[in-house]
């Protein structure tokens, strides 16, 4: 067993929790990432890595506390995705440079979309008729392009995990064992094994941070903590596969996202696009086969005739794990509950990922900057299994259908 004395303990190889290692590596801190299975894996890679900033939260044309927290997230993301801020992702592969805004035929559907327009800082831009995209070209109502960026989320996080290789373990999440300091909350030593015969390793911690997601109810029952602090917002995504145009965008309806579609190629090939939206909203109560004809129908009464009879469809379920609210509702802002030395930490929103981050370091102790980076990677490079990186969904064992 190899004792490590660290700043900083990390649970969650997803965006918060990488994203949150490079910070800390770039701040000098000794920090170390534990994963029990796949980077990424559950809400990260599951996403449709749209970096929005407030659209769908403004539709009322009053502009929500959510909409104030992510308005800057855009920019933001952007200079790291140019490689000009840190952390560097111009490793990260864009989907999109930009989404579509369009509405129903509905008055209520394009009032919607005017007024969510009024309130962003990322304001939409209306299109005249020859500068849509061949998909939105016969629409009937406003189509608008919004500048914010959609990233294939499998290659952000590997542009994140390759910037810190040997700071990142995987565990096996049954051979934990966690001292805490007696009558108090703060944890002492985390004894973490990983798979197999890999190496065991014990930490002793100034801070430990809880990153993965849904996951964190657990962790925090390992750590003595009441796991109350977490709630669960479930989403039934649907996935289409076939002769299909590449487009990202959001049909609107009132005051909400009828659908929303990213698109991205698997690996035969083939345009896949995800679909979520008031769709993946409606489908929680729905099994797969009830689903797909509800979202077939949705897109042909949005994009008619786009998706052919020849396309072949699946979903998929994910958690939104978020802190807890009073009403069940989405919470407004990326949070951090702490506890002693113990930090638990929802973003809420991916494109939240950096402000979440932010609050972190705000809270953790001064660092002071003494860490060495290529000393820990050594010491922690030999008999280490190293966490990969989750594949996207569609590329997962689903159980694909065709509808007529």
């Amino acid at each position: 067993m190899t004792r490590f004395d660290i700043d900083v303990l990390i649970f969650g190889g997803g965006a918060a929790g990488l994203w949150l290692l490079d910070e800390l590596t770039r701040r000098g801190a000794d920090s170390v990432l534990l994963e029990a299975g796949r980077l990424g894996s559950g809400q990260t890679v599951a996403s449709q890595g749209i970096i929005h900033g407030g659209l769908k939260y403004s539709f009322s044309g009053i502009v929500s506390a959510s909409a104030r927290a992510i308005a800057d997230m855009p920019d933001r993301w952007r200079r790291c995705l140019e490689g000009a801020a840190e952390p560097d992702l111009s490793a990260t592969r864009l989907r999109s440079p930009h989404c579509y805004l369009w509405a129903t035929r509905s008055v209520k559907s394009r009032l919607s979309l005017r007024a969510a327009s009024a309130g962003l800082r990322v304001r939409p831009m209306r299109l005249d008729d020859d500068e849509r995209p061949e998909v939105l070209r016969d629409c009937p109502g406003l189509v608008m392009r919004l500048d914010e960026q959609v990233i294939a989320p499998e290659s952000f996080v590997k542009a994140l995990a390759d910037r810190n290789p040997h700071r990142l373990v995987r565990i096996d999440p049954d051979r934990l064992k966690v001292e805490r300091r007696h009558a108090g909350p703060d944890v002492t030593s985390i004894v973490a094994a990983g798979p197999g015969d890999a190496c065991t390793f014990e930490f002793h911690p100034r801070s430990v941070v809880l990153a993965a997601g849904e996951g964190n109810a657990a962790l925090r029952r390992a750590m003595g903590l009441p796991d109350q602090a977490m709630q669960r917002r479930p989403l039934h995504m649907v996935v289409v596969r076939g002769a299909l145009p590449r487009f990202c965008g959001h049909c609107t309806d009132g005051a909400r996202t009828r659908v929303t579609i990213t698109s991205d190629e698997d690996a035969q090939g083939r345009t896949v696009w995800q679909v979520g939206g008031q769709v993946s909203e409606d489908g929680v109560e729905m099994d797969q086969q009830a689903l797909v004809r509800h979202a077939r129908a949705e897109l042909e009464a949005t994009l008619p005739g786009v998706v052919g009879s020849d396309a072949a469809w699946s979903t998929y379920r994910v958690d939104r794990a978020e802190a807890r609210t009073a009403d069940g509702r989405r919470p407004e802002h990326a949070h951090v509950a702490q506890d002693g030395n113990v930090m638990t930490a929802w973003p809420t929103k991916l494109a939240l990922v950096p402000d979440l981050v932010d609050r972190i370091c705000g809270m953790l102790p001064a660092l002071d900057g003494g860490g060495d980076p290529e000393r820990q990677a050594i010491e922690i490079a030999s008999d280490v299994v190293r966490p990969e990186v989750a594949p996207p969904p569609w590329e997962c064992d689903l159980t694909w259908t065709h509808v007529d």
